[in-house]
């Protein structure tokens, strides 16, 4: 079957529709549409689409930025727990959906997901077969609530956990974004500074003959590679950021840029922090949702994003095969909080592990934004200082021999 994008008008009443539809061809369309009182005007197969020469590229560029985001995905969950709580068969429920969701990515999502299920097939396995808008710990998770019946519940943990990954995820990309536009403001500051004005103000002192401070020499020095060598600066740097790219993507070099980012100061404990609280979320959720312990930790370990971390969590894996707990693998590396695996221990022999790894992302969540906070708060007033003593230096060198002009003159 192929996806059409249709256009017709309602006979009823006359209003135009649209939309997307499953179909074998264009006349199977147009017979089913008929049945729902709908006159066919235009179908468009999605293949025959992206074949289109002039538009290919504009639509590959679009759908880039189309993509329906976690935030997205996380609404739509939330809104599919509430209909499939209320009572309203899964089918219709995914069907109300495709009518309200705005991004046409998930229009074609949802279309399909509502084909897939009319022919029996199951919730995970369709939500599997669109890896780019559910992740594995989504499909699992659904698995899971589909296999013990409490699909409602789990649609309802996940839309939490996405929703809190997402305000997670903003209030550290919103913190950061005032520092670096002042890095990147300042630098194009300093730059046309250096470029454009300090060449042209510093030419006069050519014809003054007397030895100029060395602060000035210096600002000269700068200023004139920065002017006759910009490309080649621009060049090594764009080399060195590819040479590092390159070996960033190699196994040593990967694993060691790792290791490096857990042990850089301020930043490395930010970046552990960030990634145990994430793993903690993603494990407590799956576990809560049915999905076996193994099973959870071989997901979970996908969320921590470094290579270091995630070969602990798979050494655990082989050490709990092996019949250890949790606990003892993750403390023995050395890699993991102390206070983590020790309420992990205790969850351990309590029984109630989903209940300390919450408390674990919780209390981490909250150092997390606590240091963002603190960090930035640093950030700025040295940002500031640092600037004002760029420009500073910069005024300092052109005014100082101007001054010396000025008193011999006298």
């Amino acid at each position: 079957m192929a996806v059409y994008e249709f256009r017709g008008i309602q006979v009823a009443t006359g209003k135009p529709v649209k939309g997307f539809r499953d179909a074998d061809n264009a006349k199977s369309l147009r017979g089913v549409l008929r049945k729902e009182g709908v006159l066919l005007t235009l179908a468009t197969e999605e293949d025959q689409k992206k074949k289109d020469k002039d538009k290919g590229k504009l639509t590959s560029f679009l759908a880039f930025f189309s993509r329906p985001s976690s935030g997205d995905v996380a609404i739509m969950t939330r809104q599919l727990a509430t209909l499939v709580r209320a009572g309203v068969p899964l089918v219709d429920s995914v069907a109300a959906l495709t009518d309200q969701v705005e991004k046409e990515q998930l229009v074609r999502v949802l279309t399909e997901l509502r084909e897939n299920l009319n022919e029996g097939t199951s919730f995970a396995k369709s939500l599997g077969k669109h890896p780019t808008v559910f992740p594995p710990l989504f499909v699992n998770m659904v698995a899971a609530g589909e296999a013990s019946g409490t699909l409602e519940g789990v649609l309802e943990r996940l839309a939490d956990f996405m929703e809190g990954q997402s305000r997670l995820k903003g209030k550290v990309s919103a913190a950061l974004a005032y520092p670096i536009l002042m890095v990147i403001i300042g630098g194009l500051l300093v730059g046309v500074l250096m470029v454009a004005v300090v060449p042209k103000v510093t030419s006069i002192f050519d014809s003054l003959g007397h030895a100029l401070p060395w602060y000035t020499r210096l600002l000269i020095f700068v200023s004139d590679t920065l002017a006759g060598f910009w490309w080649l600066i621009l060049g090594l740097l764009g080399l060195g950021i590819y040479l590092f790219r390159r070996w960033k993507k190699t196994p040593l070099g990967h694993m060691r840029w790792d290791v490096i980012r857990l042990k850089m100061p301020i930043f490395g404990r930010l970046t552990l922090l960030v990634a145990v609280a994430r793993f903690s979320r993603t494990l407590a959720t799956l576990l809560a949702s049915g999905v076996q312990l193994l099973k959870a930790m071989e997901i979970g370990k996908n969320v921590l994003e470094n290579v270091r971390l995630e070969q602990v969590v798979s050494e655990a894996i082989g050490s709990i095969r092996e019949g250890e707990s949790i606990a003892v693998p993750l403390k023995r590396s050395g890699e993991f909080p102390p206070m983590m695996t020790h309420m992990i221990a205790v969850g351990e022999k309590s029984g109630q592990l989903e209940a300390m790894l919450e408390n674990v992302a919780r209390s981490y969540e909250a150092d997390v934004e606590t240091r963002v906070v603190a960090l930035t708060s640093l950030l700025e007033p040295i940002m500031i200082v640092a600037l004002g003593g760029a420009v500073g230096f910069i005024a300092m060198s052109i005014l100082m021999p101007l001054l010396q002009m000025n008193e011999l003159v006298e």
